[in-house]
């Protein structure tokens, strides 16, 4: 008894003394980050003048990675394979990036760019994985996870049934995180930071025992079962601060160590699950609490804060992970969507811009432009100007930002959520979604009028006789394609959401983020993630088929292959309403679909409209369209208006994007436009305001 008086007094002093001179409130008796951000922050109403460049050792450290790891990745795609170490937590030693590498520490691997194997997920994708790579397989390692141990997408294809694995063949639904990390679950690393982890843990055990008394159930079970796991992914952390000489048990008492504890939470994750989103969530306000405290003491100088932010998004950029090439032609590259949300207003209305939310941007131009880590503002025309002009310089200079509605999000999830992945928004820590991928829902139009036939194969991909055809030779009817599309949209659909919940529910039994999901509150809001592609030529091809004569060309088999279309017809993306409306339709009908069906532990199905990286491996798998679409042509990403169909500008993108119901994709909806500096003005400060005031405009007309 006596030992644990000691060890909870030696806990409360260490906490005290880490928070001194921070507000009080709920957050010191409660995981609550946000209430300590709440009542800590200052917002910064300044410009960019008190920004540093980057310090002699960051242009060191950037420059030995670039001539050593770098420039040699470049020319092989990757840089080396660790092929005898299961990835984990604690899994590998140190490692660093070059002797000046000192100032935020820490590697997925022990050597920069160096790729660790996650076969949890599943053994066959990183087999070929590391073929590709040049290089051979453990054999060993192989007969562990082929003959031991059961993995994620072992378990999917034993329960998948004929009907998803046609559909996921035919390319109608693509992209499934079947074989991989399901991604788009955002740990509260700042947990590990404001509490230590002995903190964590204690209050994760005090959760676990708090259904102990309960009677059995499989709801029961899985919650102790999980937070057991939590448990050990929290120890494996301890250890690996300890690997770099961390005492991660403790809050973190400075800045520098406020940003190093909350990367080794990050790290932790990166180094055992490779989700399709790795995303760190919303920072710089809580940053900025610890940086303004230690600059008001004058223990730190502002380049000395910079050099800390500056070196966080050096290491943010060299996450890899293991990944065949085939997974880089779903997902145009080898992104893995560290965001980094920030900016927006507080619910009580007050801007969540800090003079870190700065020093982010800053990092673009101390080490260049990089699309990681996916840097993510949460807009609203009421930021302050000096903020707003700088995001628009540094989107002139480097096209690395991204830019959200606050107001939509802050309306619907709060002012602590962020971004996952691209579009898709969550509570940070109470919050997670079981990501889904998407159907392509213009295929699935192809598929109503040639009743359930591939329209690139021949094959049929529905059950035979479940669908008719569209019959005849004569101009299209707009009610029978509809009639046809909806009937179709609930087979696509129910097959979808099918393929969803076995995933997820593999998922959770064999490569479950435990470290994520330590960093949550043990009772948490889920979503499933669903999501459309296509929408621009459904609404096209539908609008052509209302408004003017669609005939189909069949071949010899009868197949409908292409379209004859006479007439003009309204196009999405001009703001028409006979062509938007169309569009709004279409994501309502399937949202609508979509809700129907019972979700995977009661998830709260969402929707996303985003292409934004599988553009062209959706259009490669399609056919032609009375849209004039042409087969195996890439779609336009996200909401966009199709390729070169927008003949009104902008603007009127934006306003057709503006039509469609945010209730009907609360995951999130994409559009993508790209503007040329030299559009925007003569010089440098026109086109900052007229940059700035463009996105005033549209996010104006999106609260509208």
């Amino acid at each position: 008894m006596t030992t644990t008086a000691a060890n909870n007094s030696t806990a409360a002093d260490s906490a005290e003394s880490a928070w001194e001179g921070f507000a009080p409130g709920v957050w010191q008796d409660e995981i609550d980050v946000r209430d300590f951000i709440q009542r800590n922050f200052d917002p910064y109403m300044g410009d960019a003048s008190f920004l540093a460049g980057p310090t002699e050792k960051t242009l060191r450290v950037w420059d030995h990675l670039e001539k050593n790891y770098l420039s040699e990745e470049r020319k092989r795609r990757i840089y080396d394979v660790d092929t005898k170490t299961p990835a984990g937590i604690d899994a590998f030693g140190a490692g660093y990036i070059s002797e000046d590498d000192d100032v935020i520490v820490g590697l997925q691997t022990d050597e920069p760019l160096k790729r660790a194997m996650m076969p949890y997920g599943g053994w066959r994708m990183v087999k070929q994985a590391i073929k590709e790579a040049g290089k051979e397989a453990d054999p060993d390692i192989e007969k562990i996870f082929t003959v031991y141990r059961k993995t994620h997408n072992d378990a999917v294809f034993d329960i998948y049934t004929p009907r998803i694995r046609a559909a996921r063949s035919s390319h109608i639904i693509t992209g499934l995180p079947d074989a991989y990390g399901r991604g788009r679950i955002i740990g509260d690393y700042r947990r590990v930071a404001l509490y230590g982890v002995d903190h964590l843990i204690a209050e994760k055990k005090k959760d676990k025992d708090r259904v102990a008394t309960q009677a059995f159930s499989e709801h029961w079970a899985r919650y102790r079962e999980e937070h057991s796991e939590q448990i050990k992914s929290l120890q494996a952390l301890k250890r690996l601060g300890e690997i770099y000489g961390l005492d991660l048990s403790r809050p973190a008492r400075n800045a520098q160590e406020a940003v190093q504890w909350t990367y080794m939470g990050y790290l932790a994750s990166v180094k055992s699950q490779d989700g399709a989103a790795m995303s760190i969530g919303r920072l710089s306000a809580f940053f900025d609490i610890y940086f303004e405290r230690d600059i008001k003491a004058g223990r730190m100088t502002e380049e000395e804060a910079q050099e800390i932010i500056d070196a966080l998004v050096i290491k943010l950029r060299i996450v890899r992970f293991l990944r065949t090439e085939d997974y880089d032609q779903i997902f145009s590259g080898d992104p893995y969507w560290a965001t980094w949300s920030d900016a927006g207003f507080t619910e009580d209305g007050r801007p969540m811009v800090t003079k870190t939310s700065f020093r982010l941007l800053q990092t673009l131009r101390n080490l260049g432009p990089a699309p990681e880590p996916n840097i993510t503002i949460f807009w609203d025309p009421a930021l302050p100007e000096g903020y707003k002009d700088f995001c628009s310089a540094v989107s002139i200079e480097t096209s690395s930002l991204q830019y959200e509605s606050d107001a939509q999000i802050r309306d619907q999830w709060g002012d602590d959520a962020a971004i996952a992945c691209c579009v898709s928004p969550m509570r940070v820590g109470k919050q997670m979604q079981f990501f889904g991928a998407r159907v392509n829902a213009a295929k699935a139009l192809l598929y109503a009028i040639n009743g359930g036939r591939d329209e690139m194969s021949g094959k049929q991909v529905t059950e035979e006789g479940l669908f008719e055809p569209i019959k005849g030779d004569g101009p299209l009817d707009f009610d029978e394609v509809w009639q046809k599309y909806e009937e179709m949209l609930d087979w696509v659909v129910g097959t979808y959401v099918e393929a969803l919940n076995i995933i997820h529910y593999c998922h959770d039994r064999y490569a479950y983020e435990a470290v994520e999901m330590a960093l949550h509150d043990s009772d948490i809001v889920r979503t499933m993630g669903c999501g459309i592609a296509g929408l621009s030529i459904v609404a096209d091809s539908l609008a052509a088929i209302k408004y003017a004569k669609v005939t189909p060309v069949r071949d010899e088999t009868g197949l409908i292959v292409d379209y004859k279309t006479e007439g003009d017809f309204p196009i999405y993306g001009n703001d028409d309403d006979r062509a938007d409306d169309i569009a709004a339709t279409v994501v309502h009908t399937v949202m609508s679909k979509i809700k129907e069906i019972p979700m995977y532990r009661d998830a709260i199905p969402t929707q996303s409209v985003l292409t934004i990286t599988s553009n062209v491996v959706y259009g490669r798998a399609t056919g032609s369209f009375p849209s004039g679409h042409t087969a195996g042509t890439p779609f336009a990403p996200g909401a966009n208006p199709e390729n070169g169909m927008d003949s009104h500008g902008m603007v009127a993108s934006m306003l057709s994007v503006g039509k469609l119901d945010y209730n009907d994709a609360l995951d999130g909806i994409s559009l993508t436009n790209t503007i040329t500096p030299s559009g925007l003005g003569r010089t440098k400060d026109e086109q900052v305001k007229n940059l700035t005031g463009i996105l005033d405009a549209g996010f104006i007309m999106d609260e509208a």
